[in-house]
């Protein structure tokens, strides 16, 4: 609910943001939307790391890869061709394109719903107040919400250079593919950039101390991702560590310890995709109170602080480092704030999306988090090599795999590797908004042919009635 300033106080807003990524700038246009008086605050550019410098750009320059692997096997396709050449800085500068575009139409839609655009770096000075600190201008608000969003976590063995050793923003900024790269972590962001550039025709490692690549998916779909990987020569090292990462003369030599052994690795470049910290350091949390746990910013299912008034959203809060999710939470905390009594999120139930190729899409349980907690399952499943949509494209790598209640059909989880099954997700994850079964998702008329008929078939094949396989 909206909560008054102490005293006959008036403040300047309603609302005010701090930070303009997927949360932020959410936020600010549903709390204008809903006639609150609004500010949003961003020190770099709007759209937040997400839009510049991660989701967007990346997908880009996946595009780029699909493209390039889609022109190499042209032959099976009839088509035949010489002399082909990738110019990789020209894939660079399409992604910087694309980022420009949105975070333009980003600001439009601020300014549209007349949400003032604050320049510069905001610091909490109060539970209403913040300060710009490049003027010292002081602005106050009865609400204030947290969106600044988080950064790659600084590991003492593994030190950027962003020459030889890399961060995700120096590869998004890299106009030429290496002869060869070892990417340290194997979970989304490791796997599409191995992707990428293997599809360019780099020698890629991947290195992971989990014992296997993407280690949060369903163990099934991690190894039909590590065989496609391994088909493709890329050199998949899992269950070791990295002790130390020396470069010199533009040469990195990285040393792996797997099992007290110690292995070395030589690359023209290092990529490091672990770890994150929240940006939550010089923004006055201290000097309001507001509790936090391991740096990230602990919240109520309203996404309300310890202290009345301040939320917070998105990476900063620690619970689901994805853009949707902030952008969820944004409109959870802003409904709350104007009295709606939004529903609470589940966060298990929200979709997770891999964009390598295959692609991986999933959310909720896997089958062994299900045994884990001693919960009876059913498992419905249908390959891509049995859809005639995926023959006809080529592409029948993968499966639908979906762990289901026994007793009602209930979907509890959905785990995918295949063609463009990042676009499956809204279908299930509708399904399981409704409290739809698998005789739903059985019984409706998909349409033929369609990557979309593999839903249908695994509902089926979890009571061993499909038709395809």
């Amino acid at each position: 609910m909206l909560k008054a300033l102490r005293g006959d106080d008036l403040a300047d807003f309603d609302v005010v943001v701090l930070g303009a990524g997927p949360g932020g700038y959410v936020a600010a246009i549903r709390a204008a939307q809903l006639g609150l008086k609004t500010a949003i605050i961003e020190r770099d550019s709007v759209g937040g790391v997400c839009l510049n410098w991660g989701c967007i750009p990346s997908k880009s320059l996946l595009r780029n890869a699909e493209v390039v692997n889609l022109v190499n096997n042209a032959e099976e396709f009839g088509i035949t061709f010489e002399n082909l050449t990738y110019d990789f800085s020209k894939a660079i500068s399409r992604s910087r394109e694309v980022v420009d575009k949105l975070t333009s139409g980003v600001q439009y839609l601020l300014k549209k719903n007349q949400v003032e655009l604050i320049e510069g770096t905001g610091k909490l000075t109060g539970p209403h107040e913040l300060e710009i600190m490049e003027n010292s201008r002081k602005i106050t608000s009865e609400n204030i919400i947290i969106a600044t969003g988080a950064r790659q976590r600084d590991i003492d063995s593994m030190p950027i250079d962003h020459h030889v050793v890399l961060n995700s923003r120096d590869a998004l900024n890299m106009s030429e593919i290496p002869d060869d790269i070892t990417i340290i972590g194997a979970g989304a962001t490791g796997v599409e950039f191995a992707h990428i550039y293997r599809s360019y025709g780099a020698k890629v490692t991947l290195v992971e101390m989990m014992d296997r690549i993407i280690p949060n998916e369903d163990s099934e779909i991690s190894e039909s991702l590590k065989k496609s990987f391994t088909e493709r020569e890329i050199d998949i090292r899992v269950g070791v560590a990295v002790k130390s990462i020396q470069a010199s003369n533009g040469t990195a030599l990285v040393t792996l310890i797997a099992k007290e052994e110690e292995h070395l690795i030589t690359s023209n470049k290092v990529l490091v995709a672990v770890g994150v910290q929240p940006n939550t350091d010089k923004i006055g949390l201290e000097k309001v109170g507001i509790t936090t746990n391991n740096g990230f910013i602990s919240i109520s299912e309203n996404m309300e602080t310890n202290v009345s008034g301040v939320y917070a959203i998105g990476d900063v809060t620690g619970k689901m480092l994805l853009a949707h999710v902030a952008s969820a939470q944004a409109v959870t905390a802003v409904e709350y704030i104007a009295g709606l009594n939004p529903a609470p999120l589940d966060y298990q139930l929200m979709p997770r999306a891999i964009y390598c190729e295959p692609q991986v899409a999933s959310f909720g349980m896997t089958e062994a988090q299900a045994k884990d907690n001693g919960i009876e399952t059913q498992i419905g499943k249908f390959p891509f090599s049995a859809s005639g949509k995926a023959i006809a494209l080529g592409h029948t790598e993968g499966i639908v795999k979906l762990v289901i209640d026994p007793e009602i059909g209930e979907i509890l989880g959905a785990h995918m590797i295949g063609p463009e099954v990042t676009e499956l997700l809204a279908e299930l994850s509708m399904t399981k908004l409704l409290e739809g079964t698998t005789t739903e998702l059985g019984w409706l008329v998909h349409p033929h042919p369609t990557i979309s008929e593999t839903l249908k078939e695994a509902a089926l094949d979890s009571t061993n009635e499909a038709i395809h396989i």
